[in-house]
């Protein structure tokens, strides 16, 4: 299986194969702290509520079958991508 590497992870494959990485000298911490943050981002510590119009709340839901999740999940997952600048407009 081929995968497509965007430009940083290109550079970050050549450097490893030139043997040019190095472990951090508190390695375990700094795997501690990244397995934490991964924990907390998707971390549901707030509720909201949100009115929708009876159109988009029946198209959530029809798009969440498709996807095989709750809606919540799904409008949550849409809210995050906006909000982390990777909501992709296909127009």
């Amino acid at each position: 299986m081929k995968y497509q590497l965007d430009t940083e992870e290109k550079e970050i494959l050549d450097a490893f194969e030139r043997d040019e990485l190095k472990s951090v000298p508190n390695v375990v911490q700094e795997i501690e702290l990244a397995r934490q943050a991964a924990r907390n981002t998707f971390n549901k510590t707030k509720r909201v509520n949100l009115r929708l119009t009876e159109r988009d709340f029946h198209m959530a839901h029809i798009k969440a079958l498709e996807e095989g999740l709750p809606y919540q999940t799904l409008l949550s997952s849409v809210i995050h991508k906006y909000l982390t600048g990777r909501l992709i407009d296909k127009t």
